[in-house]
C-alpha cells in the first residue's frame, strides 16, 4: 500500500508541474518501461568462443562460480528474456578450481589466489594475494573430461587461434600437452578440434574474444614463450573461424584487445623502485665497476638485467619497459634480486623492443578485428578503449571501480583476469553493443551474486 501511495503521489506531482509551468506540450507521464526484444538478432542458441576471459578464469585459475558468472553466462541469462535458452559449460566439480603454474618447475598447477596475511622476509606481516601448488595427482578431479558435444561455452583458457584448428590441443595433460582445459570438452579428444565443435553446434549467436591469447601468451612471459603470429596469419585463421560459424546466417558480437599497460599485472612492479641511498648506490657501483651501461644513483633506479646486446651482457632497465607481476617480490626485497646476487631474468621483463612488438601487435589485430566485425555483421565491443575508461575510473551500481591492483575492484588477484564485478561490467559492454547493432533490447546484468576481492 506505501509503494502504490508514492506511485499517486509522484503521479500527482509531474501533473502539477505540468500544469503551473507548461514543462511539456502534452503531459502524460509514461511510466512503462520497454520491454525485452531481440530486435534483428537471434539467441535461440548461443555459443562463446576465445580464451581466458569467455571462460571466466579469474585469481589465476578456473573454478565453479567464475565460469558460472562467467561473461557468456551472465549474458545468456539475460538472453532468456528475449528467446534464449540454457547455456551449457563444463563445469569444474568444486570453487577449489585449478590454474595452470606458469612456473611448471614448481609444480604443474596452482590454487586460485585469495587474500590473506603472509609475513615477508622482513618479518612484515600484511595482506597479500597467497596460493599454492597443486600436483598431479591433487589435480586428478579437475581434469575428468565431460562427456558429449553439447557444450557452450567453448572458450578455453590460453587457447590461442591456432588451437582452434589443432587435433593435439584435445589430448590429455597426462599425454604431454600442456593445456589441461579442451581435453575436458573435446567432442573426440585427440581428434577433434575446437573450431570444428563450435561449428557443430549451429549456433544462432555467437560471443568471440579472439586474439587476447596469441598476444598475452607471449606478454606474460615477458617475451619468452612463442612469437606473436602475424596480423595477416591472425585475419586468416579470423576468417575461417567467423566464416564457418556465421554460415547459416548466424549473428554475433566480437570484441577488440586492450593496451597491456592497463592490467596491474605489468605496471604494478615498476621498473624502477630500486630505491636506495647514495652510500648504498655508490656499493652498488663498485660491484659493477667496468660495466658502463649498470649504474646507480640517490634514489629511484631501474633494476638489472640481462641482455646479450648490452656490453658485459647486462644492463638496468629504463622507461617505456615493464616487470610482470610473476616476478619473485620477497627474492627482490629480501636478496636483492635484480640488482646484485642474481640479475633479473627476461621472462619477467618487458623489454622495449618487446614492448614495440606487443603494441604493434594489438594495434594491427584490433584493425583485423574491426574490419571483420564490420565484413562478418558482428557488433564490435571496444574494449581497447573500455580498459582506459577502467584505468580512468567507472561507476556501476552506485559503487566506483578503476584499475588499481586489490582496492580498484576490478580485477581479480592475478592482476590480469578481472574479477566477478569486472566480468559483469565487461558484459554489460557486449550487452550495450549487440542492443545497438541488432536494435535489440536485452537488459543489462546486475548480478548482485558477483564478488570482487574477498577479503579475510
Amino acid at each position: 500500500m506505501k509503494y502504490h501511495n508514492k506511485l499517486i503521489n509522484l503521479y500527482s506531482f509531474f501533473i502539477v508541474l505540468c500544469t503551473l509551468y507548461l514543462v511539456l506540450p502534452s503531459c502524460t507521464p509514461d511510466l512503462k518501461v520497454p520491454d525485452p526484444s531481440s530486435g534483428e538478432a537471434n539467441f535461440t542458441k548461443t555459443i562463446a568462443i576465445g580464451g581466458d576471459y569467455l571462460a571466466g578464469y579469474q585469481d589465476g585459475a578456473l573454478y565453479e562460480k567464475g565460469q558460472r558468472l562467467s561473461i557468456p553466462a551472465l549474458m545468456a541469462a539475460q538472453f532468456k528474456l528475449v528467446g534464449g535458452s540454457s547455456f551449457n559449460q563444463a563445469l569444474m566439480p568444486d570453487n577449489n578450481g585449478l590454474g595452470v603454474n606458469t612456473k611448471p618447475w614448481e609444480s604443474p598447477f596452482l590454487s586460485p589466489f585469495t587474500l590473506g596475511y603472509k609475513t615477508d622476509c622482513h618479518g612484515v606481516t600484511a595482506l597479500n594475494p597467497n596460493n599454492h601448488h597443486i600436483s598431479l595427482s591433487a589435480a586428478s578431479p579437475y581434469l575428468v573430461g565431460v562427456a558429449g558435444n553439447s557444450i557452450q561455452n567453448l572458450a578455453v583458457p590460453f587457447a590461442n587461434t591456432a588451437d582452434y584448428f589443432n587435433p593435439s590441443f584435445g589430448n590429455s595433460f597426462a599425454s604431454g600437452n600442456t593445456n589441461p582445459y579442451y581435453n575436458r570438452i573435446a567432442s573426440n579428444p585427440g581428434m577433434s578440434t575446437l573450431y570444428l565443435d563450435a561449428k557443430a553446434q549451429d549456433a544462432s549467436f555467437i560471443t568471440a574474444w579472439l586474439g587476447m591469447e596469441d598476444i598475452y601468451n607471449y606478454a606474460s612471459s615477458g617475451g619468452t614463450s612463442a612469437p606473436i603470429p602475424s596480423s595477416a596469419l591472425f585475419s586468416s585463421r579470423l576468417d575461417t573461424i567467423l566464416g564457418g560459424l556465421t554460415a547459416n546466417g548466424a549473428k554475433g558480437v566480437i570484441a577488440t584487445i586492450p593496451d597491456f599497460r592497463t592490467f596491474p599485472y605489468y605496471t604494478l612492479v615498476a621498473w624502477n623502485a630500486a630505491v636506495m641511498t647514495q652510500v648504498q648506490a655508490d656499493s652498488l657501483n663498485d660491484t659493477y665497476v667496468g660495466t658502463p651501461t649498470i649504474h646507480f644513483h640517490s634514489g629511484s633506479n631501474g633494476f638489472v638485467i640481462f641482455d646479450a646486446n648490452a656490453p658485459g651482457g647486462a644492463r638496468n632497465l629504463h622507461s617505456g619497459e615493464y616487470i610482470t607481476l610473476s616476478v619473485p617480490i620477497d627474492s627482490m626485497k629480501c636478496n636483492k634480486y635484480g640488482l646484485l646476487i642474481s640479475l633479473m631474468n627476461d621472462r619477467y621483463v618487458l623489454d622495449s623492443s618487446e614492448v614495440f612488438e606487443i603494441d604493434n601487435a594489438i594495434s594491427s589485430y584490433n584493425a583485423v578485428i574491426r574490419q571483420k566485425a564490420a565484413q562478418y555483421n558482428l557488433a564490435l565491443v571496444d574494449m581497447n578503449q573500455y580498459f582506459k575508461s577502467v584505468q580512468a575510473g567507472v561507476k556501476w551500481n552506485g559503487a566506483d571501480f578503476n584499475a588499481e591492483f586489490v582496492t580498484g575492484g576490478f580485477f581479480s588477484l592475478d592482476g590480469y583476469h578481472p574479477n566477478q564485478k569486472g566480468y559483469a561490467l565487461i558484459a554489460n559492454e557486449f550487452i550495450k553493443e549487440i542492443n545497438t547493432k541488432y536494435k535489440s533490447n536485452i537488459p543489462y546484468t546486475n548480478c548482485v551474486e558477483c564478488d570482487g576481492v574477498l577479503f579475510p
